[in-house]
């Protein structure tokens, strides 16, 4: 029981002690509070105030900002309106400058009106006063004519015929300086025309130049083989000839027979098959007709093969086949010594190149240059010129009308409707006259040198005169006391015509006459 009580006893004075002790706490909490409080009063007031001067800071830096912004936007709407109002003046001061100019222009033009009334009234004065004196003029013309009949007893026509007879010289020296400009430009077509008389005698008909390259030398081991080849009493070169159309000509040439015949083609195939024969050593008429014809046989295979090899080697393309052998063919035919189808590719490739320097196709350029002399190797229709029967060989072949008329037209027979015909025309001369090209006999080159030189020699006032340049120029030295500038002129155009119309010669001759006078004297 006392236990209990002091139990209770003691529970109650800890109770007691926990309000005391509590108490205490709560009173101790207050008070810290209220010093908490105290303290975020002062700090709060503080805050404040540094805020206060904080905005108050701010507040100042915007407004000078404000400031200086307005005073920035102030200046540029100033020099804005400055410079506008700058333009304005400056439109201004041009357009009175335009209205100054204008009213100057209208006192300029009005100033010229009134000068061209002016002027056209003294025209007009002038005009008449010109009437009258042509009226006066008349007038003493026809009293001055008169007078001059009385005087010389003649007519006015009679005067005139007169006059012109005095006056007859000077006429005749100013004609020939128009005949020989007139001249100067037929001189051209004239000289093709003579050149192409000549080239086609020679090539038709049998002369002395084509007697030079009408004969083929076969060569034997011994001239015992003669004897087998003419046969008994002549009959197997009778044959012979027969099958080639050539004449075998066995003379005393030791160990060598002569081919003789106008065609290359032929006497081509009556050497290879004399070859044979002779290699073979059965010559009798029966073989030689077996030979000619094995041998024909296989010169057209090679005139193909030659025609093809040229057209490949041109890169010309599309060419028929009769055209190719043509081509071909021409390995056998020569014109002054000149090859005929190395002269053909030269001029194929002559027009090349200057159909290229002039924008032209320069595959037709070829292709024409290649054909141009195609005429000369076709035994059809022999009344006709080469170059129109080359024309005509092209026509009936396919070819283009570019290529018919400038095969046509290279020796002016037909009209030059194309830009290459002249071309080709140009590269024919240029091949057939280039130094080395033709092969002439020295008997003729030699005469007809001197004949060019006598021809000059013959005038009155040439002192000398000297062939140059294989005779394609010849230079006169005419002698200066007998000889004017415009005589040495007139000089050299009669020698032009003299040889012009007594000579034949290829191509065209320059004709230099030289009128020099020299004063020498000796300082001793």
């Amino acid at each position: 029981m006392v236990e209990i009580i002091v139990g209770i006893v003691a529970l109650a004075i800890g109770v007691l002690l926990g309000k005391i002790i509590f108490r205490a706490n709560v009173n101790e909490q207050i008070e810290n509070a209220k010093i908490i409080e105290e303290k975020a009063k002062i700090n709060a007031e503080s805050i404040l105030k540094e805020a206060k001067v904080e905005a108050e800071a701010l507040k100042k830096d915007k407004e000078l900002e404000a400031k200086e912004y307005l005073l920035k936007q102030r200046e540029k709407l100033n020099q804005e309106t400055e410079a506008k109002e700058k333009r304005f003046q400056e439109g201004e001061k041009r357009i009175k400058q335009k209205e100054q100019s204008l009213n100057q222009r209208l006192e300029n033009a009005s100033r010229k009106a009134k000068e061209a009334e002016d002027e056209q009234k003294r025209l007009e004065e002038l005009q008449q006063g010109v009437a009258k004196r042509k009226n006066d003029l008349d007038k003493a013309y026809s009293e001055h004519i008169a007078k001059l009949e009385q005087i010389a007893k003649l007519s006015a026509e009679e005067a005139k015929a007169d006059l012109i007879e005095r006056l007859k010289d000077k006429a005749k020296t100013d004609a020939m300086a128009h005949v020989k400009s007139v001249m100067d430009e037929a001189k051209l077509r004239a000289n093709k025309e003579a050149k192409k008389i000549i080239i086609q005698s020679i090539q038709r008909v049998a002369a002395e130049k084509t007697i030079e390259n009408s004969v083929s030398v076969f060569n034997l081991s011994n001239d015992g083989q003669k004897g087998q080849i003419i046969g008994r009493e002549g009959r197997n070169i009778r044959a012979l000839e027969a099958a080639t159309g050539v004449e075998i000509i066995v003379d005393d040439t030791p160990e060598a027979i002569i081919i003789s015949g106008y065609d290359p083609y032929k006497r081509e195939i009556a050497r290879l098959s004399l070859q044979r024969l002779v290699s073979d050593g059965r010559i009798h008429p029966a073989r030689i007709e077996e030979v000619v014809a094995k041998t024909q046989q296989q010169m057209e295979a090679q005139i193909l093969e030659i025609g093809e090899r040229t057209v490949i080697d041109l890169g010309i393309h599309g060419l028929h086949t009769e055209l190719v052998k043509l081509v071909g063919k021409m390995r056998f035919r020569s014109s002054y010594g000149q090859n005929l189808l190395q002269h053909s590719r030269e001029v194929a490739n002559l027009c090349a190149l200057m159909a290229s320097e002039l924008g032209e196709n320069v595959k037709v350029a070829k292709r024409a240059g290649l054909l141009h002399d195609i005429g000369k190797v076709s035994d059809d229709d022999p009344e006709l010129s080469h170059a129109l029967l080359g024309a005509k060989l092209c026509e009936k072949y396919g070819e283009s009308k570019v290529i018919i008329n400038a095969v046509g037209a290279h020796h002016d027979e037909m009209e030059m409707l194309y830009m290459v015909s002249p071309i080709v025309q140009a590269c024919d001369a240029i091949s057939g006259a280039r130094p080395g090209a033709r092969r002439e006999i020295m008997e003729i080159y030699l005469k007809r040198i001197q004949d060019l030189e006598d021809a000059a020699l013959s005038f009155d006032g040439v002192m000398k005169a000297y062939a140059i340049q294989a005779g394609r120029e010849l230079r006169v030295i005419a002698e200066a006391d007998k000889t004017s500038d415009e005589d040495a002129e007139q000089l050299s155009f009669k020698i032009a015509q003299k040889i012009q119309d007594e000579m034949t010669y290829p191509g065209q001759i320059k004709i230099t006459v030289i009128r020099e006078t020299r004063a020498i004297a000796v300082a001793k």
